[in-house]
């Protein structure tokens, strides 16, 4: 690992603040830093296209929350660049390195000594009339939901190709193990551990109570086709990312042809995160 590849959260202070002490420390160390165009230029310094990084680096620093380093994940694709997710405010499910370690973790990293984690990823596509006319890889979810005020949707779900049920809800959730506990926790889905090869599809609000959940092989095929006769309903993707969907359109969610590589603390416990992110065990 000698190319770092750095991506910060827009609009906060502090990712600028924290590169002005990591980069002369990397550099010293001889590491060849590419830092996003967005934060170099806070820093009167060269910065580097986001899209571009992944391709110059052999491990990407990402400084922000679970919301930086999902785009920046997306952003690797299937070019199987390691991440290092630091937390700067927020929830921080999946950037795990807390700022009061961040030296002694990139340490660790640099040396070999931490774990890498492989993570399911989703390919989402939208037919229509049979054409394809969009494609996503997202590492939570992708979720089928209508508009604010629009009415309650219908939604053909077939897995496998085989009939499930139309869906009458406020959307559907199609998620992966490491977004189990993001919007699908929030809809009554499950918690996976995040290394497990599922997938989870969850209604939101469903007219039928007994709508639940239901958890699925990694290899599954998911379709789901909008039947309400309306245009305001979108796909989202990772909550950052929208396509609106029309009337008969065929959303298909399956494993994608590659995993997000995440770098994990030495002492990283998992069930601790859930306790102290969750308030487990509080009153």
């Amino acid at each position: 690992m000698q190319r770092i590849g750095i991506v910060c959260k827009i609009g906060t202070p502090e990712p600028a603040e924290l590169l002005k002490e990591l980069l002369p420390w990397l550099r010293q160390k001889g590491y060849e830093t590419f830092v996003d165009i967005e934060t170099a230029s806070v820093l009167n310094m060269e910065g580097f296209p986001r899209s571009q990084i992944p391709s110059m680096s052999d491990v990407i620093i990402v400084l922000g929350g679970d919301g930086t380093l999902l785009s920046t994940c997306r952003l690797v694709g299937d070019k199987g660049v390691p991440v290092l997710g630091v937390i700067i405010g927020g929830l921080g499910f999946i950037t795990e390195v807390p700022l009061e370690r961040l030296y002694e973790i990139m340490e660790n990293v640099f040396s070999g000594e931490c774990p890498i984690e492989e993570r399911l990823m989703l390919k989402a596509q939208v037919l229509r009339h049979g054409a394809l006319i969009a494609e996503y890889a997202v590492l939570n979810e992708v979720v089928v939901n209508k508009a604010a005020l629009a009415r309650i949707i219908d939604l053909e779900t077939y897995i496998n190709h085989s009939y499930v049920t139309t869906f009458k809800a406020d959307g559907l959730i199609i998620s992966t193990p490491t977004g189990s506990t993001a919007y699908s926790l929030s809809a009554g889905g499950p918690v996976l551990y995040p290394t497990l090869d599922n997938i989870i599809v969850t209604p939101i609000c469903p007219h039928t109570l007994t709508n639940r959940a239901i958890v699925l092989p990694g290899d599954s095929i998911i379709e789901v086709i909008l039947r309400s006769p309306t245009e305001r309903v979108y796909l989202t993707l990772d909550g950052q990312v929208g396509f609106a969907v029309m009337q008969n359109d065929t959303v298909t969610v399956v494993k994608a042809p590659f995993k997000t590589k995440l770098l994990i603390p030495c002492d990283r416990d998992y069930f601790q995160i859930l306790r102290k992110k969750l308030k487990w065990g509080e009153r």
